[in-house]
């Protein structure tokens, strides 16, 4: 990186950061994944003037959450600038976490008379809690617990009994172990801690569990909280000042809003269907000269399991290429973010197709945008961190090293 920051250099010329998140597959029985198996003409005709190859997000072998990968694209080492999971939970209920925030993540638990845990989500062992129940639970806990000490509480619903909080005040810290003791048959863990930096956040938790905990004590099932993953987000240096580009997040889920916004980008507005996205990129086309635009449903459906559904939506989005280059980006990419395998009905380790447009690449002939022509590609296998490096070559935005 140090490197890069002699070199960079401003220009006009705009770059595309397309990401279809979880596209990355593995072969079926028929030898095909929804890539290789997608009617996808435009993007087969754009890799026959494109350098292919495959991304590695972390390291080999390491499966990547969501945070982690995007870090990795945006130019990040998403070893150094790990995001926690309380920051990731908030980011993803669309909750805005501010540099100084503290954020848990946390389940709507039973209790018994003792308070000993019986069940960790809530039903009591006989039934889900409902997200309409959550939400009624939040709204209680939100009316009645407004701060602690001079500690701001903001709570959301997720899911079933999913929740986030945030704790907003000085001297938080993260660092602390779970109230969650993650098996059943024990008590909530109250936290005690030797570190000074800690005692105030630890100090403010046990409170917290406390008094939730007392205002649910008669709303069986869910009669108690358990939180985990407190952590505050990493102190990552701006993608504007970092890269000299003006960029822009179009993506219509909270968590990756959330963490284009904490590496600086311009969130859009937009809806949730597909052309929207591509829309919303034809409006601002003059404003930003990096525009992030983000497809979710290719990681939905290989999570599902359902390999149509996967390729329909890169079929969907191919559609749209087309309007995409009668904008004249100067550089493309089009990429995922981590593989999703329909058989593994989760993320993967796998690497990642790349496909790199600009005028100045080494292309291939005959080639398909898929996880086979990517892996001959000229690009090779390389670290998506360094993605950045070769969005910025291409778009002549970087001087000559040692000249």
């Amino acid at each position: 990186m140090a490197i890069l920051d002699s070199l960079i250099k401003e220009n006009d010329k705009k770059i595309v950061l397309l990401v279809m998140d979880g596209v990355g597959d593995i072969p079926d029985k028929d030898g095909r994944t929804p890539l290789s198996a997608a009617n996808k003409p435009n993007m087969d005709s754009l890799a026959r003037r494109s350098a292919l190859g495959l991304t590695i997000p972390v390291d080999w072998g390491i499966t990547p959450g969501s945070g982690p990968a995007h870090l990795a694209l945006f130019g990040y080492d998403p070893v150094k600038y790990n995001i926690g999971r309380g920051v990731l939970e908030a980011l993803g209920l669309g909750m805005e976490v501010r540099k100084q925030d503290l954020a848990a993540r946390g389940n709507f638990c039973t209790l018994d008379e003792n308070g000993v845990v019986i069940d960790r989500r809530g039903g009591a062992g006989k039934r889900r809690l409902s997200t309409e129940e959550n939400q009624e639970l939040i709204e209680l806990l939100s009316s009645q617990i407004k701060r602690i000490e001079d500690v701001e509480l903001i709570f959301r619903s997720g899911l079933e009994h999913r929740f986030a909080v945030i704790f907003r005040g000085r001297g938080l810290a993260e660092g602390l172990p779970d109230t969650d003791p993650h098996i059943i048959g024990e008590k909530i863990r109250f936290l005690r801690t030797d570190d000074t930096k800690l005692q105030k956040t630890a100090r403010v938790i046990n409170l917290l569990t406390h008094l939730a905990n007392d205002i649910l004590k008669e709303k069986k099932p869910a009669n108690g909280i358990l939180l985990r993953g407190f952590s505050c987000p990493p102190d990552i240096p701006p993608f504007q000042e970092r890269f000299r580009l003006s960029p822009c997040a179009i993506a219509s889920y909270p968590m990756y809003r959330g963490l284009a916004s904490l590496v600086g980008m311009t969130l859009l507005p937009v809806g949730e269907e597909i052309e929207s996205e591509f829309a919303s990129l034809e409006e601002n086309w003059e404003q930003y000269n990096f525009f992030f635009v983000h497809i979710k449903k290719t990681d939905s459906y290989g999570e599902d399991g359902n390999f149509e559904k996967k390729r329909e939506v890169i079929e969907q989005t191919d559609r749209f290429i087309p309007r995409l280059l009668e904008l004249s980006p100067d550089v493309l990419i089009i990429t995922g973010d981590h593989s999703t395998p329909v058989a593994l009905k989760n993320h993967s380790w796998h690497p990642v197709p790349y496909l790199l447009y600009s005028p100045f690449v080494r292309w291939q002939k005959d080639a398909r945008f898929d996880e086979e022509h990517c892996l001959r590609g000229s690009l090779g296998i390389f670290p998506a961190e360094k993605s950045t490096n070769l969005m910025l070559a291409h778009s002549l935005k970087l001087d000559k090293y040692g000249a």
